[in-house]
């Protein structure tokens, strides 16, 4: 079985929403916003690529990387690997010829369907709907979460608001760093 993780930036009280500058979003690109950068704070982002074998993103998500990714240095990791979209209105149309196989998947049980199969891990970037269900569904096996000190308010969350049963996580790894970013990789408990 394949692993399933999930990566963040994520702010102290959960918001994921537009990190990176998306716009609509009134604290767009909080992450670059009166936060020293650090190097040694973002070591996780490389290490994913080399490690992920494929990328799972929900249809929002894909649509904002996708004309961007393809062409950046720094994700030139993920440009070959195969990549899945887990979506009901994408369509074959929809997706760029320059961003190496692309699979849209219709449903949650495609996904677990999709760990089922030989291969190593999958990474899952953005996509805060998506990453609900299928934490919801029990579908992530990680989290890979840099936590930054701040406070947004409303926004995009990575854990729903459902009521269900408590879901254990085991911490595995953890740094703090001088310009108060935190990184926590939590294994799910089964």
């Amino acid at each position: 079985m394949r692993t399933l993780i999930s990566t963040a930036f994520i702010s102290l009280d959960g918001v994921v929403e537009a990190p990176g500058g998306e716009p609509g979003y009134r604290n767009s690109g909080w992450t670059f916003k009166g936060i020293e950068f650090l190097p040694e704070a973002f070591d996780i982002k490389g290490r994913e690529q080399k490690e992920a074998t494929a990328m799972l993103m929900g249809r929002t998500s894909y649509e904002a990387f996708s004309p961007v990714w393809p062409d950046m240095e720094d994700f030139a990791g993920y440009k070959t690997m195969p990549k899945y979209v887990v979506s009901t209105t994408l369509t074959e149309d929809d997706l760029v010829t320059h961003w190496g196989e692309t699979t849209i998947l219709r449903s949650l049980d495609e996904v677990a369907a999709l760990k089922e199969t030989e291969g190593g891990p999958i990474i899952v970037h953005g996509s805060a709907a998506l990453n609900q269900s299928l934490s919801d569904a029990g579908l992530i096996d990680r989290y890979h979460l840099l936590v930054f000190p701040l406070l947004l308010g409303a926004g995009k969350r990575l854990f729903s608001a459902t009521d269900k049963d408590t879901q254990k996580l085991k911490l595995v790894e953890h740094e703090a760093y001088a310009n108060g970013l935190q990184k926590n990789v939590f294994d799910v408990v089964r």
